[in-house]
């Protein structure tokens, strides 16, 4: 989850809130791609997650990257909670999920080439430490009393809300993993369409990333349990967002929807305050309860959008959210899927065109459908593994005609990075089925055997 943000004066207008979302407009030549992808750690001889302290740490991890690597440290009073190097961060989930924040790149091979190095740098600290990272949308076997929690205010206080706003948020918070892709736009048009591509896919992403049928264990009789977490965690900033499909949607649209949005807290000089519950709305008018009198910068109003978590929203950029963590390749095949669809403008229309038709009840179940039978989900006469097929296929006319070579010219594009998703639209056979087949089968139920076959 995000770093607290700095900067940024009183909020003295309405419309400075639409100006700062507007204020990420850029012209396509600007256009970058960042990456972010979360991995469990676990202790290699017990198979536990990595506490926060001591010798084999999420501590140990950061310092080992900063002393190595050379990672500028970041600190939450005397703990340090992140790092970060050349425009890239590195942070912390609630259970220590280890995330790379990737820096704005221009293209997929320079992803992959990010990817590449971030993984060959945790390997290397981890090794030292006795610690393994592994890639998947939940933990496989941890109880969330197994869990560590990070020492970040943020975290604390989202755990004591969550129960009262729906039944799983604990366990997005601390035993989940995604890869997600964040990707600009040209203006309010660019982005209107963009976001509808990007909500009304997403259930595709779902599907073809689909890597979490286990939880404590065993079966959960989904093949992303992480997607099934946010149907049932907090109805007031998840979801796909029926309001972005009606006409007039824009800018102004999403500041009133995350105006509606409850608060979690204010940033304050170092601390967390707590705002469980209150709204932002009244804090606008020097009337919010955490602190009375005082009104919002446009900080408060960065940080109030991260706590607004739909299958895709909006900043100063887009974010795409649907798809579980998971193994090398998927984490390079997300970034090329949605850029090949959104980044090349006959993609767009052409992805725009194969979905303007559904209606709400469909996107929402072909949402369902995805994190119960992954590809072989379908809903409102849509089949997932048809629709992924079409997708992908204007995905790779959208990184053709974009064209940018790899390998010092030696690869003329970027589509091979879609190779991996194409294998399972020709299987229908997606991550969490690979899982499944294996349990089933050559690992006679022993679930441990993840760690050792599917680790970084």
């Amino acid at each position: 989850m995000s770093i607290p943000q700095s900067g940024g004066g009183p909020i003295e207008r309405y419309e400075q809130l639409v100006e700062y979302l507007e204020s990420g407009c850029k012209p396509k030549e600007d256009w970058r791609i960042g990456t972010e992808h979360e991995k469990f750690g676990y202790c290699r001889d017990t198979l536990k997650p990595l506490p926060y302290d001591g010798p084999r740490s999420i501590k140990a991890m950061l310092e080992g990257l900063r002393d190595r690597y050379g990672w500028s440290p970041i600190y939450e009073q005397d703990n340090i909670i992140g790092l970060e190097l050349n425009g890239a961060n590195i942070s912390l989930e609630p259970g220590g999920q280890l995330e790379l924040s990737g820096a704005p790149l221009t293209c997929i091979h320079q992803t992959c080439d990010e990817v590449n190095e971030h993984l060959r740098e945790v390997k290397t600290v981890a090794d030292e430490i006795g610690a393994g990272f592994i890639g998947l949308g939940t933990a496989p076997t941890w109880t969330h009393e197994e869990m560590p929690q990070m020492p970040k205010g943020r975290y604390r206080l989202m755990t004591d809300y969550m129960d009262s706003v729906g039944d799983l948020g604990k366990q997005m918070m601390y035993r989940t993993c995604t890869v997600q892709v964040n990707l600009d736009f040209a203006d309010e048009a660019d982005m209107t369409k963009k976001l509808r591509v990007g909500l009304a896919l997403q259930p595709v992403a779902t599907a073809l990333f689909a890597n979490s049928p286990f939880l404590e264990g065993k079966t959960n009789g989904h093949k992303s349990w992480r997607s099934r977490i946010w149907r049932n965690l907090d109805d007031a900033r998840t979801g796909m967002l029926p309001f972005v499909f009606e006409d007039g949607f824009g800018f102004q649209a999403w500041v009133d929807y995350a105006l509606d949005v409850p608060m979690y807290f204010v940033y304050r000089d170092g601390k967390y305050i707590n705002a469980l519950g209150q709204s932002f709305r009244a804090f606008l008018k020097g009337e919010l309860p955490a602190l009375p009198g005082e009104t919002p910068t446009l900080s408060d109003w960065a940080d109030h959008l991260t706590t607004v978590f739909p299958e895709a929203r909006i900043k100063k950029y887009m974010e795409m959210r649907g798809a579980d963590g998971g193994p090398w390749r998927r984490l390079c095949a997300l970034p090329a899927f949605w850029t090949g669809l959104l980044y090349d403008g006959a993609a767009l229309d052409a992805a725009w065109d194969l979905v303007k038709g559904f209606d709400a009840e469909t996107r929402e179940g072909l949402r369902v459908a995805a994190s119960i039978d992954g590809l072989q989900g379908e809903a409102g006469g849509v089949s997932l593994r048809d629709l992924a097929r079409d997708a992908v296929e204007i995905a790779q006319s959208g990184l053709k005609a974009r064209a940018v070579p790899g390998a010092g010219g030696m690869i003329p594009d970027e589509t091979h990075f879609l190779n991996a998703l194409q294998e399972s639209i020709d299987s229908g056979k997606v991550p969490a089925d690979e899982l499944l087949e294996h349990y089933h089968g050559d690992w006679n139920g022993d679930l441990s055997r993840v760690f050792a076959e599917y680790s970084y």
